[in-house]
Formats: C-alpha cells, sequence, structure tokens
C-alpha cells in the first residue's frame, strides 16, 4: 500500500478495499504514515464520503485499537446512551442510576463540554471531589457495587479514535456524518453492551441542526451496530431551545437532584423517561415502552434512582448525603434576576447563545486545558410561546464576579427573543421528534 495512492483514489470516489484501508490506519498508528497523509485522506472522505463496509472498517479498526471491555461477569446486561451534545442536557446524571434501578448495569463513559454544548463529566466535577478518571478495575467494582458508574473515555478504549479526533479538531473534518459515527460507535462498541440508545439532537443548539442529518446520523449508527448484532436505537430530541432550566455544571447538577426527587422540568423528566424505556427495551429487559415509562416514572417519584445516584457519587469519591438533602454544589456569589421590560410573547431562546455565554462566564473552555468555574450559569425561566408580563422574571445569572454580571446581562438579552404579544410566532419543535429503530426504519413521535 502506497499512501500516496490510497489518498488520490479516495479522492477521486473510489471505495477503498478494507484490506488497504486497514493497513493505511495501522501504519498511522505505528507512524509509517504522516499526519499530513491522515490529514489528506480525513479531508477527502469529508468530502467524498464513506460506503458501508468502509465506515465498517474505519469502526473496527478504530475499536480493536485498544481494549475491549466484556462484563459479562455481571448478573444482568449493560446498557449505555449517548447524547450529539446540546446546552442544559443534563440528562445523563438522571438516567444512569434511574436505568440502574430498573435492573441494567451503566457503564457510562462520558465527555467533557465541545464548543457551545455542555460536556457530563464537567457537570459530575461540579461535585467536590467526584473522580471522572480511575482506572478500569475500580470502574469495574462500582458498576458492579452500584450498578452504575460515570467516567471519562480512558487512554485504553479506541486509542486510534483519540488520535483522529484530535487530528480532525485541527483541519475542519470534525463535522462529516461517517467520521462522527464511526467515532462515537467505535468507542461504544468497546464497553461490551448488551444495548446502546442514542440522543441525536436536532435544532439551531444541536452540533447537527437539520432534522434530516440528524436522522442519517442516527441511521448510520444504527446500522454499524446492527453489523455487530448490537441492538441500537436512536431518538430524535428537541435543541432548538436549553433542555430544562439550568446553563452551567453546578446548577445543571442540582436540577438532575430535583428531577431525581421525582421534580424537575418536565422537559427533562420527558426526555429522560422516554431514554429510559429505550434502553430498558435496547438490553432486553422488556418489550413495552409505555409499561418501562410508567415504572421509570414511580422510580423517580419514589426516591429510589436518587438514592442510587447518591451511592455512586460516594463510591466515585464525591461528598455524601446527597439523598438526604446535602448541596453537592457551590454557588457562585453574585445572581441578577432580569425581567420583561413589556407584555410581550417569547420568539426564541437560542440555546447556541447561552452556551457560548456560559464560556464568556467562564463556565466553558476555550482551550482544552483550561479549567472552568462550575458555579456559574444561568436559570432560563420562560420557554419559546410563552407569554409574559412587563416585570415578570425571564432569567437569573449567577456570576463569580459583579463585572461578570453585566455579561450576563448581555448574553440574555441576545438569547430570548421577545415579540409583540398578538404576533405569530414559529411553534416550536416537539420535545420527541421521531425514532430511528434497530431495523433502520424511522418512526415518528406518535409511536413513542
Amino acid at each position: 500500500m502506497i499512501p500516496q495512492q490510497l489518498i488520490e483514489a479516495k479522492r477521486d470516489g473510489a471505495e477503498l478495499p478494507a484490506e488497504d484501508l486497514r493497513a493505511f490506519l495501522k501504519a498511522y498508528e505505528s507512524g509509517a504514515v504522516a499526519e499530513e497523509q491522515m490529514s489528506a485522506l480525513l479531508m477527502a472522505v469529508f468530502f467524498r464520503g464513506l460506503s458501508d463496509d468502509e465506515l465498517s472498517t474505519l469502526t473496527d479498526t478504530m475499536l480493536h485499537s485498544g481494549t475491549v471491555l466484556d462484563f459479562s461477569e455481571l448478573p444482568g446486561p449493560c446498557v449505555d446512551k449517548h447524547s450529539t451534545g446540546g446546552v442544559g442536557d443534563k440528562v445523563s446524571l438522571v438516567l444512569a442510576p434511574l436505568v440502574a434501578e430498573l435492573g441494567a448495569f451503566v457503564p457510562m463513559m462520558s465527555g467533557r463540554g465541545l464548543g457551545h454544548t455542555g460536556g457530563t463529566l464537567d457537570k459530575l466535577e461540579a461535585m467536590s471531589g467526584f473522580r471522572t478518571r480511575m482506572p478500569l478495575a475500580e470502574f469495574r467494582r462500582v458498576l458492579s457495587d452500584v450498578g452504575c458508574a460515570m467516567i471519562g473515555q480512558t487512554p485504553e478504549i479506541a486509542p486510534l479514535d483519540g488520535r483522529l479526533y484530535a487530528l480532525r479538531d485541527v483541519t475542519g473534518t470534525v463535522a462529516s456524518i461517517p467520521l462522527i459515527s464511526a467515532s462515537i460507535m467505535s468507542k461504544k462498541l468497546a464497553e461490551g453492551l448488551s444495548g446502546l440508545v442514542l440522543d441525536v439532537k436536532v435544532g439551531r443548539g444541536a452540533f447537527l441542526p437539520d432534522l434530516e442529518d440528524a436522522r442519517l446520523l442516527a441511521e448510520t449508527m444504527v446500522g454499524l451496530g446492527s453489523r455487530r448484532s448490537l441492538p441500537v436505537t436512536a431518538l430524535l430530541t428537541a435543541m432548538d431551545r436549553p433542555l430544562g432550566v439550568a446553563v452551567g455544571n453546578g446548577l445543571e447538577v442540582r436540577e438532575a437532584l430535583e428531577c431525581l426527587r421525582g421534580g424537575g422540568p418536565p422537559s427533562l423528566r420527558e426526555i429522560t423517561v422516554a431514554l429510559a424505556a429505550e434502553m430498558v427495551v435496547a438490553c432486553g429487559l422488556g418489550t413495552d415502552p409505555a409499561a418501562i415509562r410508567s415504572r421509570a416514572e414511580s422510580t423517580l417519584e419514589s426516591g429510589a434512582a436518587l438514592a442510587r445516584f447518591a451511592r455512586m457519587v460516594e463510591a466515585q469519591g464525591g461528598p455524601g448525603g446527597i439523598d438526604r438533602g446535602r448541596d453537592p454544589c457551590e454557588s457562585a456569589p453574585h445572581v441578577e434576576e432580569l425581567c420583561a421590560d413589556r407584555a410581550a410573547v417569547v420568539e426564541v431562546v437560542d440555546p447556541k447563545s447561552l452556551g457560548y455565554g456560559l464560556i464568556r462566564l467562564g463556565g466553558g473552555r476555550t482551550r482544552r486545558e483550561q479549567s472552568i468555574d462550575p458555579r456559574v450559569g444561568f436559570e432560563i425561566l420562560v420557554s419559546p410561546g410563552d407569554t409574559v408580563e412587563e416585570g415578570q422574571p425571564l432569567a437569573r445569572v449567577h456570576a463569580a464576579r459583579a463585572a461578570d454580571l453585566i455579561v450576563g446581562r448581555q448574553v440574555v438579552l441576545n438569547a430570548i427573543g421577545l415579540g409583540e404579544a398578538d404576533g405569530e410566532l414559529d411553534s416550536a419543535l416537539p420535545l420527541l421528534l421521531g425514532r430511528v429503530g434497530i431495523d433502520g426504519a424511522p418512526q415518528e413521535t406518535s409511536s413513542l
């Protein structure tokens, strides 16, 4: 295999033989293929795409570049969820203990904030002492003892994906559906799962705002799972406004705890319960999604999922007593409530503006190595379509410094669009837009 020939073939739209693509990738691992050559192939893939066979070869090579976990010794199936990322998306914090309480084991490997979207690891680390990095042996122990464990991707899992992602990040090749699919699925297939559920976000705050692009991504990942006999389903969910009320790591932990106590925003609860039902079905512990959703609702009301979350937090070094009312997160020293200056209708709540606004407050990153302040963020008290009166609270800004309240105020004013009370509105997206099943066929939300 001559690297230049393979790059030229993909550049010109040819399908690469599996053995040649595999050899190229392994040569890159060993250093025989240069960064510039790998970058050129990634750009060719970005423009030309991958066939099903090429995608399968890429995914398998990344998958087997590291450790493939095996949890067959556990007395139950393992299942995980992956979200394509959004603003205010604290679902995993509720979902992992909830699904564990419903009988599955949940070995959840999560990521940090990327761009304007938040990261589960950053939310977990808002709780003092919580360890998102641990040896795989300890991860297994927590998973076995508690039923769920939440960590970051370890160096042992799909290391080739880590190298390729870093290269994609600096070469303008991140937003490629086949490359995204292979990256996500190589890591998830390495987890030794019995089932996987995808939460594919749609709307202005999503990585792929267009519904058809999001559906294609879901279908591609579901197909990759099917080729490896892993049951995978995907829900297409709205990200044209933040999920829930809180945007900011510590604030989102508190909101997740409200949900685990049986309260919290209805939107967060609806998405979480729908995903929980999909996970239980995917791993073979049930067949009736409606009945499972009812069980999930009851489990949240009972506080059982909260107790399990508290056990997991304590097992991973976080504070004890969360299930007894202890607040695990520090509060920002400066809080300001912003109110409507007139009677109006909320036309838009832009999640991307709020996500980037969080970075400006210090709650997100512009560089990978940057530390963040988990105390800061926003509470968004209105939704698109709401009618508000003059003086009605729209949002709260939580800031580390008094001067940052000015920044936060401007972010909120830019993110929340108000219109005339009697004007026409574009309707907000339904929370659940559709489902892609194991057979790859799209289903509308009426069948959820």
